[in-house]
């Protein structure tokens, strides 16, 4: 990755005036530049012990472990600190930008624990993140502060949950259109008309969506009214809808913020050599609750999985075929496939997701190591409680995208035209059961294949899902 010139002759211009602020003033308050850190940020440093304040070594924090990062996460942290250098607001030097940016041209990242971020900032990722660079450079001034102090694991992870969350939003979309067709729902409960009487945006962007997937859908649908859980599929989606808009905007708002503690000004009319002031900057409050809202949306819609599931397996509701049923035990072979057991797995995901889902509040922080951290920031501990929950949902969708799959088999129809790629893949994975076989392997392969979907780095595959 390169940085262009105009922007290193900013970082630079920054870094020659935040030099001078110090040096005009030798009575400036700055953070970590001018004080100690942490506890001892009462202690003035001299000008000898500045120097020697900026090298030292940040290996002592880096004490979290386990559940790593993926690698994608930590490149995009990498990435937003490299962006919050690059108006000068960080002061440091061009050298350390561009060594950030080489650290984006394909060497695989440094390992970092998403286990044990219990500190008030994010300097346990931080430091890891870039002890290397520590070791290369003799750091100067502020330098060690521009890399570990700010939010950018919080911007990261955020971005990383919005992106996935739009293509799992999708993959629900799609599947709930094929329960829909399977069920053979009446498409009046997706109208257009809908659109308005609601009133609602995201509700009425889910409509519009189901309606396209339903485009072409066979007829011989019933005249009466689904059950519950097929009526309220538009709502229940429109609120993952609004939930991945937040993360949109929670993630393109972190993105662009400079997070810095402490966070230089430039140069004004008041203040000729600019000026830094601390700021709570490294605590990002919107990602937590951006993070919380997909987890929940995402166990809500494993009940809604399974309610499908369970409808389409109920003759009695379904009017499908004995092969959907699940009245035969094992051993009682008829030359059918027995699909019913599906029900019982969707149990316990829905159980999984909810557990995931839960309330990430802010947590205390024990501050016997530094007599400020007081509070730790939540941004990590929420983002691995809504992985967790969508792979749940990962594994929903499949059981229900198999046994609408099989409800279509049994039954001779084709998927609607929008939905036939789609049945395609979940067909790869799990064929139509002509006889009982043991599904939880391809179950799995399939619920990997709709993951690797969500998180696909190549434009066919993010389309596809």
């Amino acid at each position: 990755m390169r940085i262009a010139e105009a922007a290193l002759e900013r970082i630079a211009s920054s870094r020659a005036s935040f030099l001078e602020l110090i040096d005009n003033d030798p009575s400036e308050v700055i953070y970590g530049v001018t004080t100690s850190m942490g506890e001892r940020a009462n202690h003035r440093l001299t000008r000898e012990e500045r120097e020697r304040h900026a090298r030292i070594k940040p290996f002592p924090a880096a004490v979290a472990f386990g559940d790593y990062l993926p690698d994608r996460v930590v490149r995009g942290i990498a990435l937003a600190r490299l962006t919050n250098f690059l108006e000068g607001h960080a002061a440091t030097t061009p050298r350390i930008a561009q060594a950030v940016a080489q650290m984006l041209d394909g060497a695989p990242m440094p390992l970092i624990a998403a286990g044990g971020q219990g500190g008030a900032g994010e300097i346990l990722a931080l430091y890891p993140l870039f002890a290397d660079l520590s070791k290369r450079f003799e750091l100067e001034l502020k330098e060690r502060g521009s890399l570990v102090n700010g939010s950018p694991c919080a911007a990261a992870l955020l971005a990383d949950a919005a992106i996935a969350s739009r293509r799992r939003l999708r993959l629900a979309l799609k599947t709930f259109a094929l329960s829909i067709e399977a069920f053979r729902a009446p498409l009046e409960h997706y109208d257009e008309a809908l659109d308005s009487l609601w009133g609602d945006k995201d509700e009425a962007a889910a409509l519009q969506a189901l309606r396209q997937y339903l485009s072409g859908a066979c007829g011989g649908r019933r005249d009466y009214q689904a059950p519950v859980s097929y009526r309220i599929v538009p709502r229940v989606l429109g609120h993952a809808h609004r939930a991945v808009a937040a993360a949109d905007y929670a993630a393109t708002v972190s993105l662009s913020s400079i997070s810095d503690n402490p966070v230089y000004l430039p140069p004004d009319k008041t203040h000729p050599h600019g000026r830094c002031i601390s700021t709570g900057g490294y605590h990002n409050a919107m990602a937590a609750p951006a993070l919380d809202d997909l987890a929940a949306i995402w166990a809500d819609i494993c009940l809604l999985c399974d309610r499908h599931i369970a409808k389409l397996l109920n003759g009695q509701v379904s009017h499908m075929p004995d092969q959907l049923l699940i009245g035969r035990q094992p051993g009682e072979s008829d030359g059918r496939g027995n699909i019913g057991y599906v029900s019982m797995a969707a149990v316990g995901y829905i159980e999984l997701a909810r557990a995931a889902a839960q309330r990430t509040f802010i947590p205390g922080s024990d501050s016997t190591a530094s007599g400020q951290d007081d509070v730790a920031t939540p941004a990590v501990l929420a983002w691995s409680k809504e992985q967790r929950a969508g792979r749940c949902l990962d594994a929903s969708l499949a059981m229900l995208a198999v046994v609408a799959s099989q409800a279509l088999f049994v039954t001779d129809r084709a998927a609607p035209p929008a939905l036939r790629e789609f049945m395609e893949l979940v067909r790869s994975h799990v064929a139509p059961l002509a006889e009982d076989r043991i599904l939880g392997p391809e179950l799995s392969q399939l619920t990997d294949a709709f993951t690797a979907r969500v998180f696909a780095a190549d434009e066919a595959s993010r389309s596809a899902a």
